[in-house]
Parts: structure tokens; sequence; C-alpha cells
């Protein structure tokens, strides 16, 4: 987990209001990049205060990576069926380097840096649906491996794995994640894995099941699996393991407010 300690936050002259904004377009003539890498590129490898990159519409066909150093980057779309990022890379491709990439390095799109904001855009990942049992085939739309970023209105699309939501604290607010088969909710890599859904709508995909211990039966009397108001096909608790919860409001509460994740400190509230 990050602090709000870290060093980059303490020296930001301003950890909201942009120092710096740039243009990507399709047309160079219309902005001053005509791809979203370039304009990244085009910092300094050290940020100390927020720079806003706004994205016009059109599909970018490219994958990205954000850097460590490179924090309170923004990215605004003009709405996220009209800008998409989009690759095709799976687990099973092998990079530039000749080594297989595995499910981390699949992302189309990689946030490596805390304090990330992204609105109003489509992240996708274009490879095929795989046939059923295929190995290797996990296709990541965006990973985020940092501490401290906020997703609005934005759309993550692939076929497996679609979001790596890999570590820090994290907001997603009127977002969409489509992927294929039979997605579980959750699985219990870690002993103490806690997840919860909240107010969300869950289509027939979702396994009548929900949960997966990970084969480790154990993990069943440490994990905290719950789901509160969900609707859709997929939220019908009646064919959920038993070590699940369909949660009272006392016990969601703590979950749906953004101090779960400290969210006053570094969330926009606009």
């Amino acid at each position: 987990m990050g602090s709000m300690k870290h060093s980059l936050f303490q020296k930001a002259k301003n950890k909201l209001k942009p120092c710096l904004k740039l243009r990507v377009h399709k047309d160079p003539k219309k902005g001053d990049f005509t791809e979203v890498q370039a304009a990244i590129n085009s910092l300094p490898i050290f940020s100390h205060c927020r720079v806003v990159i706004r994205i016009s519409h059109g599909i970018y066909r490219e994958k990205v990576e954000i850097p460590a150093t490179m924090s309170y980057i923004t990215l605004k779309g003009v709405g996220a069926d009209k800008t998409v990022i989009e690759w095709d890379d799976t687990a099973d491709r092998k990079g530039t380097h000749g080594n297989v990439l595995g499910t981390y390095c699949s992302a189309t799109f990689a946030v490596n840096s805390p304090y990330f904001m992204a609105r109003n855009i489509t992240f996708k990942n274009s490879a095929p649906l795989p046939a059923s049992g295929a190995l290797g085939k996990q296709a990541v739309a965006l990973r985020i491996s940092a501490d401290t970023a906020s997703f609005i209105g934005c759309k993550f699309i692939g076929a497996q794995d679609t979001l790596y939501d890999h570590t820090g604290r994290h907001y997603f607010r009127d977002c969409y994640i489509e992927g294929s088969g039979a997605l579980y909710l959750g699985r219990a890599w870690g002993t103490f894995s806690t997840v919860v859904f909240a107010y969300t709508y869950m289509d027939k995909i979702i396994t009548p099941r929900g949960w997966y211990n990970w084969g480790d039966k154990n993990r069943e009397m440490t994990v905290f699996y719950g789901q509160f108001q969900c609707s859709g096909p997929g939220a019908d608790h009646g064919g959920r393991v038993a070590w699940s919860r369909e949660l009272t409001q006392q016990e969601a509460k703590p979950f749906i407010s953004i101090d779960f994740i400290d969210g006053h400190e570094w969330l926009k509230h606009k």
C-alpha cells in the first residue's frame, strides 16, 4: 500500500490542479501528439505536479505504460464510446526481447505510478475469445499496479482477465467491465482476501457460485466475500457458496464509504 506521506505527493505544488495540459488527436494539426504513449514519454521522468492529457475521439491502436515515477497524470477522453485505447497482446505472446509476456505484461494499458486518474475512456484488449481450456490466453485490458488511482465513466473490455486490479487503493465510478466465459467475483489468492460488490449490475456471465476458494478449504474460514444491493441475472445470491455473504446495511457501511480508501485525501470530488 502507498502512503499519503509519499515524498512525491508532499513535493507536488498542487495535487489536483494541473500545471500542464496536453492534447492527443488523430489529426496532428489539432493536437500536441497523435499517440497517447508519445504524450506520456514527453513528460519529465519525475513528475511533481498534475498533468492533464486530453484524448480526442478515435481508436488509438497502441500499448501504453506509465512508469512508476510519473505520478499525477490525468487522462480525459470525450466519452468511453468515442475514445478507445486498444491492443491485442495475450499472456503466451513473446515480447520485444523474446520473453513470454505473461498475464502481467499482456495489458493494453498499464499504470505503475500513484495518483493516476482516467475519465471517459475505453481500455480494450482486442485479442479474440480463446477456445475452451486454452492456456496462456489471458488478455488484460488494464493493469493498475500503483496506489491511489481513480477511474470515472470508463470501460474495460477484453476476453479473459480483463481488469487486473493488482495492488493499491483504487476508485471506480460509473464504469463497465466486460469479459467472457463464466466469471468469478473473486478467488482466494490470499488467506485474508476481502472483496465486496455493492450497487453493481451483474450479467448472467457471473458463475452462480460466485467465489472460489483457490483449492484450499481453510481459506473459506478467513476470507470475507460479500454483496450488497447488487442487481441483474448474475447477482442472485441463492446459488452462492455458503461462505460468502449477502451483507446488511451495517456490514456494508465500512466498505461503501470512500473513507475505506482514505479517499478524502486524494480523490477529486467533482
